[in-house]
């Protein structure tokens, strides 16, 4: 998946970056309103990690901007603010979930997965296509019982597939979906990890097949 992260505190956000980056999720970070706004009109994200107290401006402008735009990204609010108001209003921007800090890296990841379970209309992680089933926040993919090993890129990438099924994905897409900005990548990779992804599937009933032109879909076998 593909996160925004707007936070000015450099050891923060670093910090947020490489924990998320571990489970093979691509992260873009702005450390101010001005670049957030630019990123989030050419970029569409999975989830949004928002600071309130940013240098230019205050968060709450950057959400109520996204929200009367009509941007359905899911917003988690990172705030030093713990007053029952600040959490009211900030909700009522239209943010599906806060954050107080100082927190625990494993409460923000369990924020996300819950924020992005309730967003995709369901009450498990869980995906099943064929005879696969997917775990995408354990990071874990069976198929007629046994365990497929993945490697993180593999898994997003995977989850990409399964998230639309039959929709034709364009290498370019492709790219947008798994690397940040700060990531130099060619859509030579996306061949490199759609093989990859092919063998870990056979025998699956799933297969990714190539479209001449377009791209790659997952379909029935």
């Amino acid at each position: 998946m593909r996160f925004l992260l707007v936070e000015d505190n450099e050891s923060l956000a670093n910090a947020i970056q490489a924990r998320l980056r571990l489970d093979g999720h691509a992260v873009d970070h702005a450390p101010d309103a001005g670049t957030a706004n630019a990123f989030s009109d050419t970029t569409d994200y999975d989830l949004i990690l928002l600071d309130i107290m940013l240098p230019d401006g205050d968060g709450r402008s950057f959400l109520k901007n996204h929200r009367d735009n009509r941007k359905e990204t899911p917003v988690i609010v990172l705030t030093a603010r713990s007053e029952v108001s600040d959490r009211v209003g900030m909700l009522d921007l239209g943010a599906d979930d806060y954050l107080t800090k100082p927190f625990d890296f494993s409460e923000l990841e369990a924020r996300c997965r819950a924020v992005l379970r309730r967003r995709g209309g369901g009450s498990s992680n869980m995906r099943r296509f064929a005879n696969l089933l997917f775990d995408p926040m354990a990071g874990t993919l069976t198929s007629g019982g046994k365990i497929i090993s993945l490697r993180n890129r593999e898994l997003r990438l995977l989850e990409v597939f399964l998230n639309a099924p039959d929709r034709i994905f364009s290498k370019s897409k492709l790219v947008d979906r798994l690397f940040s900005y700060d990531e130099e990548v060619s859509e030579n990779a996306i061949e490199v990890y759609v093989a990859r992804l092919r063998k870990h599937l056979a025998g699956s009933g799933a297969e990714i097949t190539t479209v001449r032109g377009l791209g790659y879909r997952l379909s029935l076998e």
